[in-house]
């Protein structure tokens, strides 16, 4: 979506309460700092572009609270973007059929939630998120303004308490949820955009009937471990549930599909390290 090699630092303030303290910014109890390593120069994003206005190439997507003159502003229970003129931005493109899609994962990767908020006429958008577990998350704002540049923004999250970090240190294609197990096929390539094909089961049975999402067959967010920048990911035409995903580095990497059976909304997350090929999987 865009290019970048620094990282900017941002700071805001939020104090707010959903099972827990925020803090947007500074850490708050026994929460350690996030990790920020430099990003390289190399594109990242999310989302298709489709030759639209792109984003200045600051930084990669995700790892900025600022960007084209467009900034997310945390309060309580509720956020707001701003233009280049400092005011609510209230009209914003239909992207995935959606204004504006709500992200947030903590920084080891785990509690991975996507939402999408209401917007009031001012331009205030509500924070329907439930982040209970301690630890440092990072939100992502993903829109684009009516004649603007394609976004997204993010900053940090703090909630207070005992953290207790979960480790991803193996790759994972298959995971299993309400009884459905997802397995994600095909590998990563740093420096190309590579195809990856999800194939979903049922009691052994493959599910052909997926229901569209999103106007897809599912919805897929690729992270950047090291940093969690977005990547570039858009799902392909055809009867397999396929997407295209640009790795900018070598690595590893967490991705997340959001699919619809049955009227429902599941998700199911992997970890996949760059240049291993399939068979290298320890599940969930």
């Amino acid at each position: 979506m865009r290019t970048g090699h620094k990282v900017a630092a941002y700071g805001l303030a939020l104090v707010a309460v959903f099972g827990g303290t925020w803090a947007a910014g500074a850490a708050v109890g026994t929460a350690p700092p996030p990790e920020t390593p430099a990003a390289h120069d190399e594109p990242g994003g999310h989302g298709d572009t489709h030759g639209e206005e792109k984003a200045s190439a600051t930084v990669p997507p995700g790892l900025s609270v600022s960007d084209s003159g467009y900034t997310l502003v945390l309060g309580e229970r509720s956020f707001r973007i701003t233009g280049p003129d400092g005011k609510a931005v209230t009209r914003f493109a239909v992207e995935h059929e959606k204004r504006l899609h709500l992200i947030a994962v903590r920084r080891d990767g785990s509690g991975f939630q996507h939402v999408h908020p209401e917007m009031a006429a001012d331009g205030t958008w509500t924070l329907p998120l439930q982040l209970t577990s301690a630890g440092s998350y990072r939100v992502f704002a993903d829109f684009k303004p009516e004649n603007g540049p394609e976004l997204t923004l993010g900053t940090d999250v703090q909630v207070a308490g005992d953290y207790r970090p979960q480790r991803y240190d193996h790759d994972s294609r298959t995971f299993n949820v309400d009884g459905y197990e997802v397995t994600l096929n095909g590998k990563l390539t740093a420096g190309a955009a590579s195809t990856v094909t999800i194939d979903v089961a049922r009691d052994g049975r493959p599910v052909t009937d997926l229901q569209p999402y999103l106007g897809a067959k599912g919805h897929l967010v690729a992270l950047r471990s090291a940093d969690l920048a977005y990547l570039h990911v858009h799902p392909e035409d055809g009867d397999q549930v396929r997407f295209a995903v640009e790795v900018p580095t070598d690595g590893k990497y967490r991705l997340f599909l959001d699919f619809q059976h049955d009227g429902v909304v599941r998700t199911a997350e992997f970890t996949l390290t760059t240049g291993e090929e399939e068979g290298h999987d320890h599940g969930n």
